[in-house]
């Protein structure tokens, strides 16, 4: 896998909001009977963070990242996203799931590819993008491989590079190593971290993982059981640049503990 460099250090500065949830109301009705799934959320996502969210199942956790994503409607409340209240999807959100959700009859090369080809970016600026992602996530000599010849962790590789190949501003992801084996886990919590540091994307991060949301965020807002609502904002102190030799730190550890206190608290 290709090493991933950058000039990039702590921010002195604060970053501008980027997102904002106001009052965010989302409630399912049937006949029968209604049910709330996020009550009153109000969030601040700041351009460029790394934000991840936690919670017991069945929290809204990934509902919120579907409405950002223009997938589901809210039914009150308002989201403004570059100054401007959220109407349905668009290319400015990428999103990735647990599910690699890649074309079967396309290429490692050509999956990376599709979004830029619908978009009619020019041939060799494809190629160009597709040369490089496919060198960033360490697959060159899977290039002209269908999706059934990978593995699970190259495929969620591939779903990541697609995503990225398309330069969103945002990138929204839900649960997406959840279904990996710890250790392939652990290398894309990594690589992950690394292209971060990198390409700087605004990224909004699902996970039930309390180490993986440490590890990866610079903040993890901590969600309650349903009705879904937002018990605690908590900012990260671990260096910018992380190695999975961190997890075995004193502060990484103590910093498990205190988000995981907040889940578990009453």
């Amino acid at each position: 896998m290709a090493a991933i460099t950058g000039a990039f250090g702590l921010e002195a500065k604060v970053a501008n909001s980027k997102i904002s949830f106001e009052g965010v109301n989302k409630i399912y009705s049937s006949k029968k009977n209604q049910v709330v799934a996020l009550r009153d959320i109000d969030l601040e996502i700041l351009d460029n963070e790394f934000l991840c969210v936690v919670g017991p199942s069945g929290c809204g956790k990934s509902t919120l990242l579907r409405i950002l994503g223009g997938l589901e409607d809210i039914s009150s409340g308002s989201i403004v996203l570059n100054d401007q209240e959220l109407v349905g999807p668009g290319a400015d959100r990428g999103m990735v799931f647990q599910g690699y959700s890649l074309f079967p009859w396309l290429t490692v090369e050509e999956n990376i590819a599709f979004g830029l080809k619908i978009s009619k970016t020019p041939k060799a600026a494809i190629q160009a993008i597709v040369d490089r992602y496919i060198d960033v996530i360490g697959l060159e000599q899977f290039r002209h491989s269908l999706p059934k010849e990978l593995s699970g962790g190259m495929k969620q590789r591939v779903a990541i590079a697609r995503s990225l190949a398309n330069s969103p501003e945002i990138l929204l992801m839900d649960e997406p190593f959840g279904a990996l084996d710890p250790e392939t886990k652990s290398t894309m919590q990594l690589l992950m971290r690394e292209i971060w540091e990198v390409e700087r994307p605004t990224i909004l991060f699902i996970t039930h993982d309390i180490e993986e949301a440490a590890f990866l965020g610079q903040r993890v807002v901590v969600m309650s059981a349903g009705p879904g609502e937002i018990k605690r904002s908590v900012p990260i102190y671990l260096p910018y640049k992380r190695r999975l030799a961190l997890k075995d730190e004193p502060e990484f550890i103590e910093t498990k503990k205190k988000i995981d206190q907040i889940i578990h608290a009453v």
